[in-house]
């Protein structure tokens, strides 16, 4: 998988096997993603928004719109967003032109019941990056993450 510069495993280490150590370790090493912007969750607002947190990778959109692009549509619908191609999907906002694929993952307070609070968003400069099997092992991450962190 390209445009994991950070992240290397050994030889023959399953997806599986990756996702385990990841979630050995994310208590201690994640801090970076984009977060509800406190701002627009007050009820005189209406157009709700996602903030840039800290994070790593090339250059990122500073905010984004609750229903807008692969991260505001993962944060509206409260659901993983799991884009093969992201040229293909309405909307999409290209932050990275190298990205062409993507995964999206919501992170709700209360582990999953709550609202958003934040995404988990992971770009890939291939097509078809990510599967089924990046989709079950980051939501589970954003279920610890949920439980980790004072939202």
């Amino acid at each position: 998988m390209v445009h994991a510069d950070s992240s290397n495993f050994a030889s023959g280490v399953t997806k599986e096997e990756a996702y385990k150590q990841v979630l050995e370790q994310a208590e201690a090493l994640l801090e970076g993603f984009y977060v509800l912007d406190p701002k627009s969750s007050s009820s005189s607002t209406s157009k709700r928004q996602l903030i840039l947190g800290p994070f790593q990778g090339k250059v990122a959109c500073q905010t984004i719109l609750f229903g807008r692009g692969v991260c505001g549509t993962a944060a509206s619908s409260k659901e993983t967003q799991l884009v093969p191609d992201v040229e293909a999907f309405p909307g999409h906002i290209a932050c990275d032109g190298d990205s062409k694929s993507e995964i999206v993952v919501p992170i709700l307070r209360s582990g999953g019941e709550g609202d958003v609070v934040a995404i988990i968003d992971i770009d890939c400069a291939e097509l078809n990056g990510f599967d089924e099997v990046d989709q079950i092992w980051l939501e589970k991450l954003a279920v610890l993450l949920a439980a980790a962190c004072d939202w």
